[in-house]
C-alpha cells in the first residue's frame, strides 16, 4: 500500500500552505517582532500626545527627562524588532524560495518527467521567478497581521478619545480593504498571463541560443529571430498591461488612506474646536491620522502580493503535479552485465535488436543519422519505455523496471551535444569532485593540450556553454566527463565529429584502452572508432544489417565502405 506524501502538492493553494506550515515558527517570531515594531510606531503619536497632556500640567525638567526616556525607549524598541524581526522573515523566505526551486528541478531533471505542457525555458523561469514570488507569502501573512495590529491600536486610542474617530477609522479601513480586494483580482489574472508570455519568451531564447549555430548554417536565423522579437513584444506588451494595473491600484490605495487620514485629522479638528477632546488628543490623533498611512498602505498592499503569490504557485503546480511519463521501479542490474536491445520499435528504430556483453567495445555505424538519435534518446531513458515496443536489458534487467538511480549509477549515455556549464575545467569533468580517474579521462580524451596552454590547467575558468573553447575542445571536455564518470555501461554517441583525424586516431585508442574490461558502446562513422572497437554492427533502415570487425566489413560490405571510408 503507497501512503501518499503530505508534503506533495496537488495545486498552487497546496503549495501555499505547504510553505505556510513549513514557517510557522519562523512566521510566529517575525509577527511578534513586527507587531512590535507597529505597535512602538503607533505608540510614538499617542506618547506625544500624553507628553503634550502631562507638560500642560507639570512643566518641570522631572517631566521632561521622563518624557524624553520614554521616546528613546520607544524608538529603540522600533529600530530592534524591525531589524530582527524581518531578518527572521526574510531567511525564511530565501530559504522556502530555495526548496521549491530545488523541487522544481528535480522534477525538470528527471528522466521520466511528467509531461507538464511547459518547455525547458518556461520551467526554468518557474523555478526562479516564480519559486521567489510563491516564498514571499513567508513574508505576507506576518507583515498583515502586524498592519492590522497597528490599525486596531490607533482605533482602540483614537476610541478612547473619542467612539466617533475610532469608529471612522475602523469604517475607513474595511472600505479601503474591501475596494482593493476587488481589484487586486485584476491583478492577479494579468500576473498569470504575463508570467506565461514571459516564460514562453524563456523558452524561446533558450532554444534560440542552443539552436544558433545550426540556425546560421542555413540561413535561418533571421526568421527565428523575428519569432522571438515576436513572443517577446507579447511578454513587454503584458508587462505593460500589469504595471498599469499595478498603477492604478497603488494610486487608489494612496487615494484612500490619504482621504481616511485627512477625514480623520478633520474630524478631530473639530471636537477639539468644540471642546470635547483635549490638546493633548488632538496632537495624538493627528499623528496618528499621519502615522496611519503606512500600516494602511502595507495592509492594502497585502491582497496584491497574495494574489501573485497565488499565481506563481499554480504555475509551479504545472510542474510538481504533472504525472511522470513513466513510473521508475525499485530493482538495480547486476554490476558491469552488459546491454541488450530486443525488438526495439521508435521513430527510425524498426525492431532493433543486438547485444552488448560486459566488457565488450561495440560500435554501431548509422547510415541514417535519425537512426543513432533515437537508439541514444531510449539508451538515455529520454523516451520512457512504454512510449516505444521491445524491451532494453541492463545487467540483466528491464530498464523499466530498474530505479532512475540505479540507472544513472550503471549507464552513462553521452550524447554528441552534451552541455558545458560555467566554472573550470575540472568542475566540467568531475562535478561531483568524487571520480579518481580525471587525469586518466583527460589524457584520453587528449584535453592535455587545452590544460597545458593554461596556467591554471584545470582550474582554468570556462563560461557558460563553452563560449570560451573551440567546437572540438568542447567536445573532447564533454568526453572527459563521460570517462571520468567510470561508468559500468558507457554510450558514447559522435564524440569525435568535431576534432581532426590525428586527434581522433589517439582518441579511438585511448579509450579502447582505458575501457578494457567495461561494457562501452559507441555510436560513429568514424573510421577511427570503428577500427577500435571489438565488433562493429551495422544499423541501416533501423535494424542491424551487418556484423563484423571494422576491417572485414570495409573489404566485404560496398555500402559500409561507401558510409565510412574518408
Amino acid at each position: 500500500m503507497t501512503i501518499p506524501d503530505p508534503q506533495r502538492p496537488r495545486s498552487g493553494s497546496d503549495i501555499l500552505r505547504i510553505a505556510l506550515r513549513r514557517n510557522v515558527g519562523a512566521m510566529a517570531r517575525g509577527t511578534v517582532l513586527m507587531g512590535l515594531y507597529q505597535a512602538g510606531e503607533t505608540a510614538f503619536p499617542i506618547a506625544l500626545g500624553l507628553i503634550v497632556e502631562h507638560t500642560m500640567r507639570d512643566r518641570g525638567p522631572g517631566a521632561l527627562v521622563l518624557s524624553i526616556a520614554a521616546l528613546a525607549v520607544i524608538i529603540t524598541t522600533v529600530s530592534l524588532s524591525w531589524r530582527f524581526g524581518m531578518r527572521i522573515l526574510q531567511k525564511a523566505n530565501t530559504t522556502e524560495a530555495h526548496r521549491w526551486r530545488v523541487r522544481v528541478a528535480d522534477c525538470g531533471l528527471q528522466p521520466v518527467a511528467g509531461d507538464a505542457g511547459v518547455r525547458s525555458g518556461e520551467v526554468l523561469t518557474i523555478a526562479t521567478e516564480d519559486a521567489d514570488q510563491t516564498a514571499d507569502i513567508i513574508e505576507v501573512v506576518p507583515l498583515l497581521i502586524s498592519s492590522l495590529v497597528a490599525v486596531l491600536v490607533a482605533a482602540v486610542a483614537l476610541g478612547l478619545a473619542d467612539p466617533g474617530l475610532g469608529l471612522l477609522v475602523i469604517v475607513g479601513t474595511v472600505t479601503i480593504l474591501s475596494v482593493l480586494s476587488v481589484m487586486s483580482r485584476r491583478i492577479g489574472c494579468s500576473t498569470r498571463e504575463q508570467q506565461a508570455r514571459v516564460a514562453r519568451a524563456g523558452a524561446k531564447v533558450a532554444d534560440l541560443i542552443t539552436g544558433l549555430r545550426p540556425l546560421h548554417g542555413f540561413g535561418g536565423n533571421h526568421a527565428a529571430f523575428r519569432s522571438y522579437r515576436k513572443v517577446s513584444a507579447e511578454a513587454k506588451h503584458q508587462a505593460v498591461t500589469v504595471a498599469g494595473v499595478n498603477g492604478v491600484y497603488a494610486g487608489t490605495a494612496a487615494a484612500l488612506n490619504a482621504a481616511l487620514a485627512v477625514a480623520v485629522t478633520l474630524t478631530a479638528g473639530g471636537l477639539a474646536f468644540d471642546g470635547r477632546i483635549t490638546l493633548g488628543e488632538l496632537v495624538m490623533a493627528v499623528g496618528l491620522a499621519q502615522f496611519i498611512m503606512e500600516p494602511l498602505r502595507m495592509f492594502s498592499d497585502m491582497p496584491k502580493y497574495v494574489m501573485t503569490a497565488r499565481a506563481s504557485a499554480e504555475r509551479m503546480a504545472l510542474v510538481l503535479t504533472a504525472p511522470p511519463v513513466a513510473v521508475p521501479g525499485a530493482r538495480r542490474p547486476a554490476a558491469d552485465g552488459g546491454l541488450e536491445v530486443d525488438g526495439i520499435r521508435h521513430g527510425a528504430l524498426h525492431g532493433l535488436t543486438f547485444r552488448v556483453p560486459a566488457g565488450a567495445f561495440v560500435a554501431i555505424a548509422a547510415y541514417q543519422p535519425r537512426a543513432a538519435v533515437d537508439l541514444a534518446d531510449v539508451l538515455a531513458v529520454r523516451v520512457p519505455p512504454r512510449a516505444y515496443e521491445g524491451t532494453v536489458r541492463l545487467g540483466g534487467q528491464e530498464l523499466a523496471g530498474l530505479s532512475v538511480e540505479a540507472v544513472r549509477e550503471h549507464l552513462l549515455v553521452n550524447p554528441y551535444d552534451a552541455e558545458i556549464f560555467a566554472g573550470t575545467l575540472r568542475t566540467n569533468i568531475d562535478p561531483s569532485g568524487r571520480s579518481r580517474t580525471v587525469p586518466e579521462a583527460v589524457e584520453a580524451s587528449v584535453l592535455t593540450d587545452v590544460v597545458a596552454l593554461h596556467r591554471e590547467g584545470l582550474d582554468h575558468a570556462v563560461r557558460d556553454r563553452g563560449a570560451n573553447l573551440s567546437g572540438g575542445q568542447r567536445q573532447r571536455l564533454s568526453l572527459a566527463r563521460a570517462l571520468a564518470a567510470d561508468t559500468d555501461v558507457l554510450v558514447l554517441h559522435d564524440p569525435t565529429t568535431a576534432v581532426d583525424a590525428v586527434t581522433e586516431q589517439l582518441i579511438a585508442r585511448n579509450i579502447a584502452r582505458l575501457r578494457r574490461g567495461r561494457t562501452t558502446l559507441v555510436i560513429t562513422s568514424s573510421p577511427a572508432l570503428l577500427d577500435a572497437a571489438d565488433r562493429v554492427l551495422v544499423l541501416d533502415d533501423g535494424r542491424i544489417t551487418a556484423e563484423d570487425t571494422h576491417r572485414n566489413l570495409l573489404a566485404t560490405d560496398r555500402d559500409y565502405c561507401r558510409a565510412v571510408a574518408r
